[in-house]
């Protein structure tokens, strides 16, 4: 565990019902006299939905904007050029995100490519960005990936279908909004896949080698959060205190992997999107279960410690015997949401899978991971999430 670290967020994160109404305020208090709103067509159709309050607040504030609507699912090199294209051909001066992670990843190349050159792809890694990018706020729709509060910024380059992540502090919203009010009309299968995300991302910086004892303490509340709302807010998406217990879970989680980092789990996740266009927490519920059982051995005792966090009854147990109790609880939660068990269903092709083990062992959530894998393991991960039932 990291005894010297820095710890990286917003500078204002708003949460709670009704928080949106003070998005047209904050923009003219930094200055954001014409932003780029970046978000898709369906949240821009919604009558008085995200899109539609977002724009109320800045009326309001008389403030002007342009709106970028392309977002799409995994979000591509070409989305990011379309939108700076309309920002320098608008006059932008800043950007404002609505939607989930693919609305805000969407919004942080934009910014990557105005300030730090064309050529995203040259820039994926941790740290690489020389200049700042145009002032940032976001708004999001979704409990969730945590993006509106992260250094990280996902794109797929869709011509060789890898999916990249460029992180700096720099890709950090100055500004985020949490309003779970926003959230009621999300459909079950959205937010079970966005609240597995969320769940993955508060167990894997939990025993990663970058974890401290803030992230523990975020992660630890995030899981319990998870385990006691998740399945409701899927059940029935109008109940409110579901929905407030998962933004706020969704925020811990997204501050403690922002600090601590992440695993294989978004490693390999990042490769089924990127060659299958596949929902990315979906991706990442399908592999937990298998990743987390193969890094057991790296760690026995935080897998122990999770098993009591998620419920499970270790009196008694051996070490081991507790740790697998928190693979059987992830399996559990995933089950309960309605992931499948297999990446079968999301279109994986065993031939790929020796591409896609290389190019996760390069992705920049590899390298806190507890344990050090080969190609070769990598590629049996990915069987055993095709194989398993």
């Amino acid at each position: 565990m990291k005894t010297n670290f820095d710890f990286l967020s917003p500078s204002v994160n708003f949460f709670g019902p009704g928080v949106i109404e003070k998005i047209g305020d904050r923009a003219k208090m930094l200055n954001m006299n014409h932003p780029l709103i970046v978000t898709d067509k369906f949240l821009e159709s919604v009558a008085d939905g995200p899109v539609a309050q977002t724009l109320a607040s800045l009326n309001k504030a008389g403030v002007t904007y342009t709106i970028y609507n392309g977002v799409e699912p995994n979000p591509k090199i070409h989305n990011i050029q379309e939108a700076k294209a309309l920002y320098l051909a608008e006059n932008c001066d800043s950007i404002i995100t609505v939607g989930g992670g693919s609305a805000h990843d969407t919004g942080k190349g934009t910014g990557i490519i105005l300030t730090n050159g064309e050529d995203i792809t040259s820039l994926a890694g941790i740290e690489t960005l020389d200049k700042p990018l145009p002032p940032l706020m976001a708004v999001n729709t979704t409990a969730g990936t945590g993006s509106e509060l992260t250094r990280h910024c996902v794109i797929t380059n869709q011509e060789t279908h890898l999916k990249f992540v460029v992180v700096s502090w720099r890709n950090i919203p100055l500004v985020s909004f949490n309003d779970p009010l926003l959230m009621l009309d999300v459909p079950a299968k959205l937010t079970a896949a966005t609240g597995m995300d969320a769940f993955v991302q508060a167990i894997e910086p939990y025993v990663s080698t970058n974890r401290n004892e803030l992230t523990d303490g975020m992660c630890i509340q995030a899981i319990k959060l998870i385990e006691g709302s998740l399945r409701e807010a899927v059940a029935n998406g109008h109940n409110v205190e579901a929905r407030t217990q998962m933004v706020e879970a969704e925020m811990l989680a997204g501050m403690a992997f922002n600090n601590a980092d992440l695993g294989y789990v978004h490693a390999m996740a990042h490769q089924l999107g990127g060659q299958y266009d596949a929902p990315h927490g979906v991706c990442c519920a399908l592999l937990l279960p298998i990743v987390e059982r193969y890094n057991i051995i790296a760690a026995p005792e935080r897998f122990a410690e999770l098993a009591k966090i998620m419920g499970e009854n270790t009196e008694g147990l051996s070490t081991r015997a507790a740790a697998e109790l928190a693979i059987k609880a992830m399996r559990q939660m995933a089950d309960d949401v309605g992931i499948p068990r297999s990446i079968k269903e999301i279109g994986a092709k065993p031939e790929d899978f020796p591409l896609m083990a290389e190019n996760a062992l390069k992705d920049g959530n590899a390298f806190s991971n507890p344990r050090k894998g080969t190609k070769e393991e990598l590629i049996q991960l990915f069987q055993e999430a095709y194989d398993q039932e």
